[in-house]
Formats: structure tokens, C-alpha cells, sequence
């Protein structure tokens, strides 16, 4: 992944109503969710929802299939598995010891 790439992702991510977004879709599995179920499950209102999928979109976090009358939105594993590698890809790289990774997740 570009350096470009990854800091347009994570900005995107530095947001704290786009991270929870990002996160429920991320938990949602390949299945995704829809829109409206996403916004009652956040308790977000439509058009500030609206405008946070648009740069989750945008930055190829994400991506919306409309099925039927249902817009239905999915993490994309992809990028997000890119991005990790990307943040990971040189750690400890100048260090003699390497810490043991801590998750801490809230």
C-alpha cells in the first residue's frame, strides 16, 4: 500500500462517529449491513450517516450494493487487511527488541 493510500484511509478512520461506523460494518461480517439498521443500531442521523459512508466509500473502506429497495454496506477486508500490513510491515525494524504486541481494543 502507497504512504498516500494509507494516510487517506486512516484519516478517514480518525473520526470518531466513521471508526464506529467502520467497526460495526467490520463486525457485521461479509454479510454487511443495511443502512437503516446500521443508523438505529449507532443512533446517527440519516444525513450525518450518509455523509460519513460517503468517505468511508471514498476511501475504499467500504462499499454500498443496493439490493432491492436496500442499500447494504461492507467492510472491504481487502484494505483493511492492507492497511494493517501496512502499519505493521516495518515494526521494530530499527530496534534490537521487539515488544509484544498488546491488544487493549475498547
Amino acid at each position: 500500500m502507497k504512504l498516500d493510500d494509507a494516510a487517506v484511509r486512516l484519516e478517514a478512520l480518525g473520526n470518531p462517529t466513521r471508526l464506529k461506523v467502520y467497526r460495526a460494518l467490520v463486525r457485521a461480517g461479509e454479510a454487511g449491513m443495511p443502512v437503516g439498521r446500521l443508523q438505529d443500531k449507532l443512533k446517527v442521523a440519516p444525513s450525518t450517516l450518509s455523509h460519513h459512508i460517503k468517505t468511508l466509500v471514498t476511501a475504499g473502506l467500504i462499499s454500498q450494493v443496493r439490493e432491492s429497495t436496500t442499500l447494504v454496506c461492507h467492510a472491504n477486508y481487502d484494505v483493511m487487511r492492507g492497511l494493517v500490513d501496512f502499519l505493521v510491515a516495518e515494526c521494530c525494524a530499527d530496534a534490537e527488541e521487539c515488544a509484544p504486541a498488546k491488544s487493549s481494543a475498547a
